[in-house]
């Protein structure tokens, strides 16, 4: 039977994540709200 209280203890977040979410949090990503908003600019123009 697994003791959670252990395994907590032993838990070690993995770095690869640590290095995803740098990677996410700088890029510049363009949403659909973005899009729509550039297109209903375009067309006010």
């Amino acid at each position: 039977m697994l003791n959670f209280e252990e395994e907590l203890k032993r838990f070690r977040p993995s770095l690869e994540i640590g290095n995803v979410e740098d990677a996410i949090s700088k890029e510049d990503l363009t949403d659909m709200t973005d899009l729509m908003t550039e297109l209903l600019k375009e067309k006010k123009s």
